[in-house]
């Protein structure tokens, strides 16, 4: 795999991720059957005349099973970062799994540069939101990595 397919392989699986995190928060979807179906129906597969890129998936795996298993602390590192009229109660819940996900990278990945991984989430943050929500998420990781890396 060329190093360009493989940079875009991992973008689409951290997209994913989020997705995928976000359908776990609201639902409850067991883990398993979580990813057995975006393995099946959305992880490169064409939704709606979108074809989305194939996804790296056993880094989608990485990152959806590692953020589960690591809600307590992930969230804790988190909620440190928030000022202190904000909660993670109060974060938008997509935002919440855009954080969860970079966090869970940052402390559990040290072979992707800090700055990849700010840089990417702050990408997934630009396509459900404007730029002032892209600015927090690259605020609270970048503090975040300053603690854990």
């Amino acid at each position: 795999m060329t190093t360009n397919a493989r940079s875009k392989g991992r973008s689409a699986a951290r997209l994913a991720a989020v997705q995928a995190l976000y359908q776990h928060a609201m639902e409850s979807t067991p883990l398993a059957r979580l990813l057995d179906e975006f393995h099946r129906h959305r992880l490169g597969a064409e939704i709606e005349g979108d074809q989305y890129v194939q996804a790296e998936v056993d880094f989608f795996d990485g990152i959806v099973e590692g953020v589960i298993a690591r809600y307590e602390e992930i969230d804790a590192l988190l909620a440190a970062k928030l000022s202190d009229t904000w909660t993670l109660e109060r974060l938008d819940r997509t935002m919440l799994q855009i954080l969860r996900a970079g966090a869970w990278e940052l402390l559990a990945r040290a072979d992707v540069p800090t700055a990849t991984v700010i840089s990417e989430y702050v990408d997934v943050a630009h396509a459900f939101f404007e730029k002032r929500e892209a600015k927090f998420a690259n605020a609270v990781l970048d503090s975040v990595a300053k603690d854990v890396r």
